[in-house]
């Protein structure tokens, strides 16, 4: 199962504004390590069951991108209670990822 694509119309009431803490991978199509770290996300997102997973596109979001300071993708924030909890650029290994919500 593939992350829920977000766009930034939706970010507040649905990451800022969760219960539960969120996972966001900022990425693009053409970024190579992004590519490598969607299958890892998409299994993530597969076996969420007390947080969110997301997934924003940086080209169509650029709004996003701004706002959060995002200069390099794959970059992965986890937001917990309206707040940035974590965050990580570049790939990392699925334990990694994990890591970032606990």
């Amino acid at each position: 199962m593939a992350a829920t694509k977000l766009t930034a119309a939706e970010f507040d009431e649905k990451v800022l504004r969760s219960e539960v803490p969120v996972l966001v991978d900022f990425w693009a199509d053409w970024c190579g390590p992004c590519k490598m770290l969607s299958p890892i996300i998409a299994e993530i997102a597969g076996e969420a069951k007390d947080f969110k997973v997301y997934a924003v596109n940086a080209d169509e979001e650029s709004e996003l991108m701004s706002r959060f300071g995002i200069r390099a993708i794959p970059t992965l924030i986890v937001f917990k209670n309206g707040e940035i909890y974590k965050q990580n650029t570049g790939f990392i290994p699925k334990e990694q990822v994990l890591d970032l919500l606990k």
